[in-house]
């Protein structure tokens, strides 16, 4: 008896379809049991401005009034399991007078404290200056409802600064802001 190329190739595929079914099936049954990854739970940012109200700095206090600043922040927050949150925000700042544009770095933790209501604080790296600080903030959310935007929120602000500049005074600035915006 002569076994035939089409006989061969005929009893390898049946089992090979078998085996090729049998495996598509297991592999659909893991992918089934894989947890599902909720990074859209867990990465969220913020956008808005900040306006500083009152400064006391080297002695002298001024008000928004005597020097109008606007600053805007935008964040990007990795939320972690628990309630605490680690926020990396960058705020352009523009100062009326003396006329310039500052940019801060200001990454922090924040904690959610229930309620909508959260508290935390951040470290301060002003860019091209002397000044280096931290910032405690108190911040207060309403939920958004199917929207891109999960949440509008109003922050009060303290931030802290250390000014040293080479062959100045130095002078340690604190500041009451607030910081109004959206989350997504």
């Amino acid at each position: 008896m002569m076994v035939t190329a089409e006989l061969v190739q005929k009893k390898r595929t049946a089992p090979d379809r078998l085996l090729w079914v049998v495996v598509t099936v297991a592999v659909g049954g893991l992918i089934g049991t894989v947890p599902e990854a909720n990074a859209q739970d867990r990465l969220g940012g913020h956008i808005g401005f900040v306006l500083p109200l009152v400064t006391r700095a080297g002695g002298q206090t001024t008000s928004i009034s005597d020097s109008f600043s606007v600053g805007f922040p935008m964040g990007i927050t990795v939320k972690g399991s628990g309630r605490m949150a680690f926020d990396l925000e960058l705020v352009p700042a523009v100062q009326d007078s003396p006329r310039k544009v500052n940019l801060t770095v200001h990454p922090g933790l924040v904690w959610g404290l229930g309620h909508n209501f959260a508290a935390g604080a951040r470290l301060a790296f002003d860019i091209n200056s002397s000044q280096v600080g931290f910032t405690p903030l108190v911040n207060k959310s309403w939920p958004i409802e199917g929207h891109f935007f999960k949440a509008y929120f109003v922050e009060a602000v303290l931030p802290v600064r250390f000014n040293r500049p080479l062959g100045g005074p130095s002078t340690n600035p604190v500041t009451f802001g607030i910081h109004f915006g959206v989350g997504f």
